[in-house]
């Protein structure tokens, strides 16, 4: 259970105060700018290879953040036709270190007993039937069009389902070229972009742990528009019926509490390129991946 100052979330950049660099550390090329579609700052991260440049939490590798909440968001969007990585490391009740990586570099899923490697698939914003299964997406660099993600990474779960261990806290972030990132939240709460305040309010999901997005977390969506439209939203590992599959991508419906809710919005439809991409990846998958999970 979260201590106290972690609920209902913690904003992670603005706790640790990562523009100040003194409990946080960069290298490279990682520059604080101004992102007008997004209305605050963003980190970009660049370099010429994913390891090269990067922002770290915390400054020590001999520190911990000690964040326990259930989930982790983050906000980002990978640069365009570029491929980057990212480190997370989890403590088990055990005591042991486990990294959690994620990146468009890794074609398959591997696994040690100290290391989980997950492919991500960038999506693109304008896929469409002619898109040939956007085959681009499926492992490479991202896009031209790739957009701004909603990663939502249940952290338990992941140790559970291919490790089986429990997982006891988050013990640092190391995120490396080549990222555009908004921030980085903890909770133990399902934050459901397209869910709004006031339909929080009048149904029982607070009672399932689905909350709408904080503000301070929210990507801006102009008056006419929908989340959506113009986001992604990527929970990892999945709800409902899974793809034998260990990439993190976006699912199909997105996100879960759609299927749950049916009354409350209309199911999210994503075009048929991206479907069929997903569909592809589906039969791509290696074997040997789908098995590590009941390795043990």
């Amino acid at each position: 259970v979260p201590a106290a100052w972690q609920r209902p979330y913690l904003n992670v950049f603005k706790h640790f105060r990562v523009e100040e660099w003194k409990r946080s550390a960069k290298e490279g090329d990682v520059e604080a700018l101004t992102d007008t579609r997004l209305k605050g700052t963003v980190y970009r991260i660049r370099g010429s290879n994913p390891a090269s440049s990067y922002l770290q939490l915390p400054r020590a590798g001999t520190q911990s953040l000690g964040l326990t909440g259930r989930y982790l968001y983050l906000l980002f969007r990978p640069l365009p036709r570029k491929h980057f990585l990212v480190h997370l490391d989890v403590t088990t009740e055990e005591n042991q270190v486990v990294r959690i990586s994620f990146s468009n570099l890794f074609k398959e899923f591997k696994s040690t007993a100290t290391w989980l490697q997950f492919p991500f698939v960038c999506g693109t914003a304008k896929a469409s039937a002619c898109d040939s299964v956007s085959r681009r997406g499926v492992s490479g660099a991202a896009p031209a069009d790739v957009r701004w993600t909603c990663l939502v990474l249940d952290l338990p779960s992941i140790l559970s389902l291919y490790l089986n261990r429990r997982y006891s806290h988050l013990r640092a972030v190391k995120l490396c070229s080549n990222l555009l990132v908004k921030n980085l939240c903890t909770s133990d709460l399902v934050f459901d972009p397209g869910v709004t305040f006031s339909e929080a309010r009048h149904t029982d999901l607070a009672c399932r742990g689905i909350a709408p997005m904080p503000r301070e977390m929210a990507f801006p969506v102009p008056k006419g528009k929908k989340w959506h439209d113009l986001y992604d939203y990527i929970r990892f590992p999945s709800e409902g019926p899974k793809l034998l599959d260990d990439s993190i991508q976006r699912s199909c419906p997105s996100p879960a509490a759609v299927s749950e809710e049916p009354q409350l919005r209309p199911r999210v439809t994503l075009t048929r390129a991206v479907c069929d991409r997903l569909s592809l990846i589906h039969h791509i998958t290696s074997p040997k991946a789908v098995s590590a999970r009941g390795g043990g």
